[in-house]
């Protein structure tokens, strides 16, 4: 299960009418710890924002988040309540999961929402509440990133090119 963070910056920045205004960004980050939270949201807007405050930073309890690919850029909540009959107590029982999914309306969220849980019987989608999510920053191996960053070939290729040289 991946650990959410909920990153809040704050910076200024002059309007068209020269005003100083105060603006604040939330960022979603999936990290293993507050300290991993804190630097991936630092490298994530320090490119765009030169000066900026971090002034917040909790956990989030998110059960799932699905990305939907060309999808909008407007974060939903939505919380799902799956029933199952508990055969000790005979009585049913209902454990909650909040998920979060972009689209552009509650209506669209309902729908992928319902079209990602695809063939699960019992459950209800009991609310969805738009985010003040700016960007949902995934968690990514060191591994990734460096070959995402790096100039990198197979090992087989390079030994391939040396012995055609050779």
């Amino acid at each position: 299960m991946s650990n959410w963070y909920q990153g809040k910056i704050r910076y200024q920045k002059v309007d068209e009418k020269d005003r100083t205004i105060k603006i604040t960004e939330v960022y979603l980050v999936d990290a293993v710890s507050y300290t991993e939270a804190e630097a991936r949201v630092y490298e994530t807007v320090a490119a765009n924002t030169p000066d900026f405050q971090l002034f917040g930073l909790s956990k989030m309890k998110i059960h799932e988040v699905f990305f939907v690919e060309d999808g909008a850029e407007t974060w939903y909540k939505v919380k799902v309540n799956f029933i199952s009959f508990d055969e000790k107590a005979q009585k049913e029982k209902r454990t909650a999961y909040v998920m979060l999914i972009n689209a552009e309306t509650p209506l669209e969220a309902y729908q992928l929402i319902e079209e990602r849980l695809g063939t699960v019987e019992d459950y209800q989608i009991t609310d969805i509440n738009i985010t003040n999510i700016l960007e949902v920053i995934p968690y990514e191996k060191p591994e990734e990133a460096l070959l995402k960053n790096g100039n990198f070939k197979p090992l087989a290729e390079i030994q391939a090119a040396n012995e055609a040289i050779d």
